[in-house]
């Protein structure tokens, strides 16, 4: 391999020879000089080369460069996202406004040569530019979306791995629903059975537990059949999950989430907050600890109270109502985040486990700038209780009684969460979709490219 400079590199490099390689993003072919753009990974740099045209005067022409000649003819026919390798003389100038160097041309290898024509512009649609993906994530922001992304999915990564948390990778292909028998995806199996692909790793989350894990955590794809085609919702999405042992409620798990997505934020902030705010006008904010806390009837209160009657007759909270209740407590504490709680069993899922007093559920949603990323929960870790609550949900307890072998050989208290990356990057990026934030975007009408 050469001696590739990336583009970020160059600043810190001493003028003399360099090798870049990116992707043409501009040419100015001027008469006396060419100017080409390049882009790699990590930035963009300007290229230079004076311009040799073919001398009219034929004795001239017959004592010009033939080198030189044939560099400025390649220059001329650059197409905008051609694949090149440049070496030449790197050169500090603070006239140059692309980071103060540029590069002299000596050599130029086309790796790949792009179609002159194309398929999309800076106002293309969004389904058009889904349908160019790869050319769409050429633009510099949408680099740093998925930069951000590593990084914090790296410090949640660390925030667990220090505190001995053991990282799983559970099946997504399942014998039986891991939520409802609704939204589930169905796939022909050996032997004329049928699979259904993993709404969560619930099950198996809760498998650790009881085989005495301890503390575990999962990033990893999930599924849903939902005709949804809101802005929020994916037939395919990442879902970062942990579950954790010895709990008295599901504030223990609410304490560890609001620390996690702290710890995460604090590091987007800190490698890219400077990028984020020039990009996409976003200023960081890490979140205060303790997130604030809502009953969700006192929720509904407020909302009401502010002149929404919410339209949902199952007591949960609609989308307006999830952007009223944020706005009171950014309003009323200055904080993104509010912790929903106390959910009646009718609108959660069977193995949240119910206080005894109260008969709701020991649970939450976490909402952030008025959307829900997250549910969590205290489970259920009673087999006879698992059962009876399964039952009532209409769920067939033989379909699921692999799952409820966990619970008969010995369960500690136990719960966690489940967290829609994408909807966590949209809001912490001020995007409108998560189309804009999800590497591949998966929907009822799109599985390509």
């Amino acid at each position: 391999m050469s001696e590739r400079v990336l583009v970020q590199q160059l600043q810190g490099l001493p003028d003399g020879p360099v090798t870049v390689s990116g992707w043409v993003e501009t040419v100015r072919d001027q008469k006396k000089v060419q100017f080409v753009i390049l882009r790699d990974e990590t930035g963009a740099v300007q290229l230079v080369n004076p311009a040799t045209r073919p001398a009219a005067d034929p004795e001239a022409a017959a004592e010009q460069d033939a080198a030189a000649l044939a560099l400025t003819s390649l220059i001329s026919e650059l197409t905008t996202g051609t694949f090149l390798t440049v070496t030449g003389e790197l050169k500090h100038d603070e006239r140059v406004k692309l980071g103060g160097v540029e590069i002299k041309i000596g050599t130029l290898d086309v790796a790949s040569a792009a179609l002159p024509e194309t398929p999309i512009a800076a106002d293309s649609g969004m389904d058009k530019r889904m349908d160019w993906r790869f050319l769409d994530l050429r633009q510099r922001r949408n680099n740093l979306i998925f930069r951000v992304q590593t990084t914090l999915e790296h410090a949640m990564r660390s925030y667990w791995i220090e505190r001995d948390y053991i990282e799983i990778h559970t099946p997504k292909l399942m014998a039986s629903a891991s939520e409802s028998n609704a939204e589930l995806f169905e796939v022909p199996y050996f032997e004329d059975k049928t699979a259904y692909l993993a709404q969560s790793p619930q099950f198996y989350k809760q498998m650790a537990q009881v085989a005495g894990f301890g503390k575990i955590f999962e990033i990893a794809p999930a599924f849903r059949a939902d005709p949804s085609f809101t802005s929020r919702h994916a037939t395919e999405f990442t879902s970062i999950d942990a579950e954790i042992s010895w709990i008295d409620s599901h504030e223990d798990v609410a304490a560890m989430q609001e620390e996690l997505l702290a710890t995460a934020i604090q590091a987007v902030k800190d490698k890219h907050g400077d990028e984020i705010q020039e990009l996409f006008g976003i200023d960081v904010q890490v979140p205060q600890l303790p997130f604030p806390r809502i009953p969700l009837a006192e929720a509904r209160e407020i909302v009401k109270a502010r002149g929404y009657d919410i339209p949902r007759t199952d007591g949960d909270l609609d989308p307006e109502g999830e952007r009223q209740i944020s706005a009171y407590v950014e309003e009323t504490y200055g904080h993104q985040f509010v912790f929903i709680t106390d959910y009646h069993p009718e609108i959660r899922a069977f193995y949240h486990m119910r206080d005894e007093e109260t008969g709701l559920t020991k649970s939450y949603d976490l909402l952030f700038k008025g959307v829900e990323i997250t549910t969590g929960a205290q489970r259920e870790h009673r087999v006879d209780v698992l059962i009876e609550q399964a039952r009532e949900k209409g769920l067939e307890p033989e379909h699921l009684d692999f799952y409820f072998d966990f619970f008969r050989f010995g369960a500690p208290p136990h719960g966690g969460f489940g967290m829609g990356l994408a909807r966590v990057m949209m809001l912490l990026l001020g995007q409108d979709s998560i189309r804009e934030v999800t590497y591949l975007f998966r929907g009822p009408t799109r599985l390509a490219p």
